[in-house]
This record gives structure tokens, sequence and C-alpha cells, in this order.
């Protein structure tokens, strides 16, 4: 294994490495907020509230595929951050990073708490999203019951891109047989695909980061969830293919739209 990977709960060690890449990739880099004795920071390229990416991981503390596959991600592509309208928040949950938990030190799992803003650091994510958008949004996790990877696919904008997505990540790892995740349905192997609806909207009176984002700030949003009893490495290099392709996606589509004038 990597020997970096083998400190992906060193929090510090990686901020280090997300400056790093900020002095690089000339990302305004801000403690926006601090969480149980921790900064919480974000990144922000010049024009990241021009309809770019929205990148988050790090929500949960016992997922370090995310945070690791998005910090690589970034190291591999300076060039193309300089270019690509983005805002990045690196871990959302650095006290959960660090212990090796799913949730804050209060117990709480913060991704079923965007619906209020009880929750300071999370509250202010929100405030400063107020009147941004985004093309796209990416929500990094892993599923420590995942026999291969899944993902979560919101509609609105088509083509849809999720069997495309599988089919990237297909020669990495194993792909997400089951039909049944977390009581819901999968559209295909590997693929949760929703609409939301009103009635699916009631079944989140706990509103995770992807929903909020995907009900007011971006008209693609996914979830990748990696299988966290695979080999960290595997799973990185997932999350790191599908932020590309993503990204790449993304791009190719700015492009094609009708300019403003």
């Amino acid at each position: 294994m990597d020997p970096i990977l083998l400190r992906c709960h060193d929090y510090p060690f990686l901020m280090r490495r997300w400056r790093k890449v900020a002095r690089a990739a000339r990302l305004e880099m801000t403690a926006f907020a601090e969480a149980d004795g921790f900064p919480v920071w974000r990144l922000a390229s010049s024009g990241a509230d021009e309809g770019g990416v929205y990148l988050s991981a790090g929500i949960h503390g016992d997922e370090p595929a995310a945070t690791e596959g998005l910090i690589g991600w970034a190291e591999q592509n300076i060039p193309l951050l300089r270019r690509v309208p983005c805002l990045v928040f690196p871990c959302l949950n650095p006290w959960g990073l660090v212990h090796n938990t799913r949730t804050d030190a209060e117990g709480q799992d913060l991704n079923r708490t965007f619906q209020h803003d009880g929750v300071p650091h999370i509250g202010a994510l929100k405030a400063y999203l107020q009147t941004r958008r985004f093309r796209l949004a990416l929500t990094l996790h892993e599923d420590f019951d995942g026999r291969g990877l899944y993902l979560y696919e919101l509609e609105r904008r088509v083509p849809f891109w999720g069997e495309d997505l599988v089919e990237i990540a297909r020669p990495l790892i194993p792909i997400e047989g089951r039909t049944l995740i977390d009581g819901r349905r999968a559209t295909r192997a590997g693929l949760m695909r929703r609409k939301l609806t009103a009635a699916v909207l009631r079944r989140f009176p706990a509103l995770p980061e992807a929903v909020y984002l995907h009900l007011h700030h971006t008209v693609r949003t996914f979830t990748f969830e990696t299988p966290s009893e695979f080999a960290l490495d595997q799973r990185v290099r997932v999350q790191v293919a599908l932020i590309a392709e993503c990204v790449r996606r993304m791009e190719r589509e700015a492009e094609a739209a009708p300019k403003r004038g």
C-alpha cells in the first residue's frame, strides 16, 4: 500500500496536502468554521459560483477512501483545477476522520442534518452556498455493508450518466449486486437513480447533503459508494476515476452549452 494511505485518518496531514494543492492550483483555502475543536476548510477557485463543480468528502469519518480519493484526484489534476470552476470541502467531519467513526463528537450523523442549521459548520456551509449554483455536485462516500461499488444519481438533466459511470468502475472493482440497498430498490446493478418527487422527499425527514444540493444548487448530483471492506488503495482508485470522468463530462457539457449574450 502507498505509505501515504497509512495516514488516511491524519487530518492535519490531509490539510497540509490540500494547502500544497491550493498553492499550485491558485485556489483560495479558507477555514470557514470550527467543529469539535478542528478547523473545517473549503477551497474555491475564482469562478466557483459560476456553474462549476461542488466536491465534498469526509462527512462520515470512517470512509477514508472518500477523503483520499478527493485529494488524490486533486493532486493529479493541478492544471485542470486552474481552469475548472470548483468549490471543494475536503473533510466535513474532521473529528470523525481522526477517530475513524461515522458521527461527530456528539454522535450526530452530519449527513442527516441539512434540513436545519443546528450544526454550526453545516449551517455556515449552507449560508455560503445561498446564491451559488453548480453544473455538478459530487458527494463521496463508502458503505460498510457494500459488496461492490454503487452510486446514486438524482434525476434532472439528461442524458443520464449513471450506467456509463458504473462501466468505468467495473474494471477497477466489483460492482454491487444487491437489488435492495438501505430499503430501496436498485435501478440496475451498481446504480440507484431517483427522482425527487414529493413522495420521495417524505422519506427524507433528515436531509442528506446530496439531496439538499440537488434541491437548491445543482443540476447533476452523484454520490459514490465504495465498499469499505475492500483494499483502501483499490477504493481510492475508483473514487479518483469517477471524479475524473464526471468533471470531464461536465466540461464537455459546458463547452456545448449555448453562450449567453
